[in-house]
């Protein structure tokens, strides 16, 4: 039976962000994710999480350069040292969250790198960050993200995710595939999660276009997710997807998978 999750970066934002771990609690979800939850100190996310029960699942290291705005410091051999500094600070959140995984994060290529320094680069970062997430038993992950949604990622199918990940070469890293993401950028679903099982760590979804919630587009969900279930995959899917509405009125398709 497919593991969803919420993710409160996307979901439950009629609440503040603390109170979205209880709403998700509520809504009958058991697990959580968060893009950035470096607002808030760790203390006050685990006490939500002990009193709903919750696993945190993922968090991103947080990579915004911030002299351009952008969110590629891991393809910049000039940001280094700031680089050394997010990944200690993703590691204090994975570890005292107890999470399964973190997406470590590529971003756009900068105009003023070339594609072999950016590609060398991304692989000696994302190996330290792999191995310093292992430390705190956490895994590290890269994620595809299509080009029309953020234009010019540098990794953006899972061709080119795997090739990062048998660069890297450390056993705790791998892949997050995110359905929403694959549909756009090179289709044919169900092979390509197959293809790739043996390398997926995190799964997410949402619908398209428009990025809401299954069964508002074209993705074929009611398919889907038993699909993952017939091929193997037991892990997590976190629910990234923009409510057309109200968070909790918008959950009648998850409502199955939520009460088995």
């Amino acid at each position: 039976m497919p593991k969803l999750e919420a993710n409160l970066q996307f979901m439950f934002n009629e609440y503040d962000l603390l109170d979205r771990y209880d709403a998700a609690a509520r809504a009958g979800f058991k697990g959580v994710e968060l893009q950035a939850p470096y607002s808030v100190e760790p203390d006050a996310i685990v006490e939500r999480l002990h009193r709903n029960k919750l696993q945190h699942v993922i968090i991103n290291l947080p990579v915004n350069d911030p002299d351009t705005g952008k969110g590629n410091i891991p393809l910049r051999p000039d940001r280094k040292d700031l680089w050394l500094e997010r990944v200690a600070l993703g590691v204090k959140y994975a570890g005292a969250l107890d999470c399964v995984a973190v997406n470590t994060g590529v971003g756009p290529k900068p105009d003023d790198v070339d594609d072999e320094t950016a590609w060398t680069t991304l692989v000696e970062n994302q190996r330290h960050a792999a191995d310093e997430l292992s430390k705190v038993g956490v895994k590290a992950m890269v994620e595809a993200i299509n080009v029309i949604d953020q234009p010019g990622f540098f990794v953006n199918t899972s061709k080119q995710a795997r090739k990062l990940i048998e660069a890297v070469n450390h056993s705790n890293y791998g892949m997050l595939y995110d359905v929403y993401h694959m549909q756009i950028q090179e289709g044919d679903l169900a092979r390509g999660i197959k293809a790739n099982l043996d390398v997926i760590m995190h799964m997410q979804l949402a619908d398209n276009p428009g990025r809401h919630e299954p069964g508002t587009g074209e993705i074929n969900y009611d398919f889907i997710l038993p699909y993952l279930d017939e091929v193997g995959y037991e892990g997590w899917i976190g629910c990234e997807y923009r409510p057309i509405g109200n968070t909790e009125q918008g959950l009648a398709w998850a409502k199955k998978w939520l009460s088995a």
